[in-house]
């Protein structure tokens, strides 16, 4: 009997250590690098508070999904910043791994902004035009050929007359997945090769987004900042990103229109502007109590002084939501309401 009770002391000693060494008092969050600056913001005001400043890290919008759909504990995320929806297969993977009470926030809207240097002529593209420049397929006479387009006026004489070279998000970043979908598909649709693949019974959204290895196309990585600081060094290379690092960078580099659109707030808060979207953060419900602040974290982000009209956020490029829907995001903030 002595025997037991010591070993039970033991047990009992070790699981104490163990809550110990895994209890979290910082909220950890990962994701987006887009909404990174948003988060940033938000997370040194909120620590400003009796709560500790949360760690943010930049992994992309994909890579933020994996590490939050790993699964409940304080050895994993407890927010992703994300800057497309979450899929189908995230929601699945999370609920595989136990992830089930998810809470979605709404922040605002962006526009991804196809950016070239200060010292560049001012450039315009419609989405045909960007897609015939980076697919690795493109239609001619019917078929689809090897991208043989090497400069821009090569694809049209109006565009310029120099080498086609733009760094794109990597495949984890939801910049990448809402510029394949507001660019590289609907421009595939317009050039024909959409209809060609769908004809040949393939995937013709997933062969759209395939992009060209012979140089043109660059992956980047997820350092909006060295994007800008490498545009700013070549005129002749473009990028994309989202809104807030054009507003950020003005000293440096400037936009180019897209089908005759420059990017602004008030086309943006419409949709006006071809390639706007929304912004979000997801949240796991069953870390809310667990690791201090994360309501109070939700509160403070979704507050009219920071992602309304006139809110902080909107200083560094946060277009705000309507008044209808910012009350939505407000009310799922503050009841903690999951995704149906």
């Amino acid at each position: 009997m002595k025997f037991i009770k010591l070993m039970s002391l033991i047990i009992f000693g070790v699981s104490l250590f163990t809550v110990s060494a895994n209890a979290r008092d910082t909220i950890k969050i990962v994701g987006s690098s887009t909404v990174y600056p948003y988060a940033t913001v938000v997370a040194e005001r909120f620590g400003k508070s009796k709560f500790n400043t949360p760690i943010i890290e930049s992994t992309g919008t994909g890579g933020g999904m994996k590490l939050f759909c790993a699964g409940v504990g304080t050895e994993h995320p407890d927010i992703t910043n994300a800057s497309r929806k979450i899929k189908n297969e995230e929601i699945a993977l999370c609920a595989k791994n136990g992830v089930t009470d998810i809470i979605e926030i709404t922040i605002g809207n962006d526009g991804l902004t196809l950016a070239h240097s200060l010292d560049a002529a001012n450039a315009n593209f419609n989405q045909e035009q960007l897609f015939l420049a980076l697919a690795e397929k493109i239609p001619s006479n019917g078929k689809l050929i090897d991208n043989p387009y090497v400069k821009w006026s090569d694809i049209d004489s109006s565009l310029p007359n120099h080498k086609i070279e733009i760094l794109i998000a990597p495949p984890t970043s939801g910049t990448r997945d809402a510029w394949n979908s507001l660019i590289m598909v609907k421009g595939c649709k317009a050039s024909g090769a959409y209809k060609i693949w769908e004809t040949e019974g393939e995937n013709a959204k997933k062969k759209c987004s395939i992009v060209r290895e012979d140089g043109g196309a660059i992956e980047a990585g997820e350092n909006d900042t060295l994007i800008v600081q490498k545009l700013a060094e070549d005129p002749e290379r473009f990028g994309y990103f989202g809104y807030s690092y054009l507003l950020a960078n003005e000293d440096k580099i400037k936009a180019s229109s897209i089908a005759g659109i420059q990017p602004s707030l008030e086309g943006i808060q419409d949709y006006s502007y071809p390639i706007a979207r929304p912004l979000q953060f997801y949240v796991k419900k069953a870390h809310v109590g667990v690791v201090p602040g994360i309501k109070e974290f939700l509160k403070i982000f979704t507050s009219e002084d920071a992602m309304g009209p006139d809110g902080y956020l909107t200083d560094i490029g946060l277009v705000a939501l309507d008044d209808v829907s910012a009350d939505a995001v407000r009310s799922a903030a503050i009841n903690l309401e999951t995704l149906k």
